[in-house]
């Protein structure tokens, strides 16, 4: 786990074997962002088996291989498509294609994983939409940045107790380090990531849905910026945007490309959450100057201050639920609905966003 690089961030927690050898097998096609190593991490340590892998690129799947020994590499996408014992199919390829990737697997009889973003336009995810209601498989997304997050993950247990009662608040921040010179050319177009609240967005604002206990939202207001990186005329560097959920709680978050080198992670991702009886600080990957382990949580209500240090502690259920979901056809990791009504939601942030310092001229 690279905890200077956010693009190879791959967490790994504790087995927590929700189904036994060969009752859930699954591969990855597309190997372009490397999310999909905590994606398939979380899925292993849930039970589920990684069989095959498949990418244009035989460097990254050569990669891939030394990562996981035991996965064949398949000599195409159709080889893992038509093989009848996968039971699902994940994907980080280019943010742009992996809609086609899903139409494909569910086509095919096979649930799928994307990483965030798993669209860049609406017409996207209105196609999802329509396969997902003809088929009945899942389609899920990947949205790390609560999924694994042992600190992310209390805090929803937290609400849900009641801890500090009605959620009417939420600020987050996704601050993450550029690594500009490693990035591959898609990085920099928007029309490859979807721009900036399209893609690191999507985390905050799925969330926000969370926490909030949200069923939908509107965005008030949202912007984005080149900054600093003139080089790449079509990036963007700084988002942020306000949303007001259904049942009234509101949101602002801001997401960059800013984090100095000085640093001892990728980003200082932070979420502080208002209730009408506390409010919950998380830090999730680092506590600045003072512990540069990740997932600590400040929890402060009618009882006191509360400081809890969570990493290793909390586990990422998601994965599991996620598993027994596509077997039974349950919603208990992550409805569906959330799941595309974020995706949406990201993309009409993005779509409305006043361009304060373009890049070009």
């Amino acid at each position: 786990m690279n905890k200077n690089d956010g693009m190879n961030y791959a967490p790994k927690g504790f087995e927590n074997k929700v189904v036994k050898e060969g009752e859930f097998l699954f591969a990855a096609i597309g190997l372009d962002h490397g999310h999909i190593y905590g994606m398939c991490n979380g899925l292993i340590e849930a039970g589920g088996q990684l069989i095959a892998v498949y990418d244009p690129d035989p460097k990254k799947m050569e990669k891939f291989k030394t990562i996981y020994p035991q996965v064949k590499i398949a000599a195409s996408e159709e080889e893992i498509l038509k093989d009848e014992t996968i039971h699902l199919i994940a994907s980080a390829s280019i943010p742009s294609d992996r809609y086609q990737v899903g139409l494909k697997a569910l086509d095919h009889g096979k649930h799928y994983f994307a990483d965030k973003p798993a669209f860049t336009t609406l017409d996207q995810v209105k196609l999802a939409r329509e396969k997902v209601a003809e088929t009945g498989l899942k389609w899920g997304i990947y949205y790390g940045e609560r999924l694994h997050v042992e600190s992310a993950i209390f805090a929803g247990q937290l609400i849900e107790e009641g801890a500090i009662g009605r959620v009417i608040q939420v600020i987050g921040t996704g601050p993450h380090r550029a690594n500009a010179s490693s990035r591959p050319d898609w990085f920099f177009d928007p029309k490859s990531y979807g721009g900036i609240l399209c893609d690191i967005g999507s985390h905050q604002i799925e969330q926000f849905m969370h926490f909030a206990g949200a069923k939908d939202a509107k965005v008030l207001h949202s912007k984005v910026a080149n900054y600093n990186f003139k080089q790449y005329p079509k990036f963007e560097d700084y988002g942020d945007a306000t949303l007001v959920a259904d049942n009234g709680a509101t949101f602002y978050f801001r997401v960059d490309w800013f984090t100095p080198d000085g640093l001892g992670t990728w980003g200082d991702g932070r979420a502080i959450i208002l209730g009408t009886e506390g409010y919950i600080e998380i830090r999730k990957y680092i506590d600045i100057a003072r512990d540069n382990t990740g997932d600590h949580l400040y929890l402060v209500n009618q009882e006191g201050e509360k400081h809890f240090e969570l990493s290793g502690k909390v586990g990422y259920p998601f994965f599991g639920q996620f598993i027994l979901d596509c077997l039974n056809g349950t919603e208990n990791a992550m409805a569906q609905e959330h799941a595309f009504r974020v995706a949406e939601l990201c993309i009409e942030a993005q779509n409305m966003a006043i361009n304060v310092e373009p890049a070009e001229s």
